[in-house]
C-alpha cells in the first residue's frame, strides 16, 4: 500500500503544502552554504545558472503532467505558472493586460519574508528571477518575452517583483 493511499483532499493539499515548503528550504539551505563557503557573488551566480536548468525541467513535467499544448502562447503560459511549486507557497497574481501581455506578480514571497523576519536585508534575486522566468516561459512557448518590471534589489511597489510576458505580433511581411 502506496503512503498516499486513503489520505483525504485535506491531508494531500497539506503534504502538497508540506512537499514545497521543504523543497524551498532545501534550495535556502543550499545557496546558504554555497554562499557561506564561496561568497555572495558566487552563490547568486551558481543560483542563477541552476534556476535557469530548473525552471525548463519545471515547465515540460508541467506541460506533459497537464497536457499544455507545446506553442501554446500566453493561455498556456498563464496555467503553467499557476502549476509551478511557487504558486502552492507564494502568493501571486496574474493579470492578462490584453491578447498579447501577462503580468505576474508575487505579492507574497516566502523567501523575502522569511528574511524579514530574521531581521535580513532583501534578497537581490534579479538575475536568479530573469533567468528563471525567463527559461521558463520559453520552455513553454520559445516566442514568449520576459521583462522584468521589478524585483529585489530594485523597489517594487504592491508586490515582492513583477514579471511582465508578452508574445510579439506575428510577421507577416513576405
Amino acid at each position: 500500500m502506496d503512503i498516499h493511499d486513503g489520505l483525504s483532499r485535506q491531508e494531500l493539499l497539506a503534504l502538497l503544502d508540506v512537499y514545497a515548503k521543504n523543497w524551498l528550504a532545501h534550495d535556502g539551505y543550499w545557496f546558504l552554504a554555497l554562499e557561506a563557503d564561496q561568497g555572495t557573488e558566487a552563490a547568486v551566480e551558481m543560483d542563477r545558472r541552476v534556476w535557469e536548468q530548473f525552471a525548463v525541467t519545471e515547465a515540460r513535467r508541467i506541460r506533459r503532467a497537464f497536457d499544455i499544448p507545446a506553442d501554446g502562447g500566453l493561455d498556456a503560459l498563464e496555467t503553467a505558472l499557476r502549476y509551478r511549486l511557487y504558486a502552492r507557497i507564494n502568493k501571486q497574481s496574474i493579470e492578462r493586460m490584453n491578447a498579447r501581455t501577462l503580468i505576474l506578480r508575487m505579492i507574497e514571497c516566502r523567501v523575502q519574508t522569511t528574511r524579514q523576519r530574521k531581521g535580513l536585508s532583501a534578497f537581490a534575486c534579479k538575475p536568479v528571477g530573469t533567468a528563471e522566468f525567463s527559461q521558463f516561459a520559453a520552455a513553454i512557448d520559445p516566442r514568449i518575452r520576459t521583462r522584468c518590471l521589478g524585483c529585489p534589489p530594485d523597489p517594487v511597489i504592491g508586490a515582492f517583483c513583477a514579471w511582465e510576458f508578452t508574445l510579439p505580433d506575428e510577421d507577416t511581411s513576405p
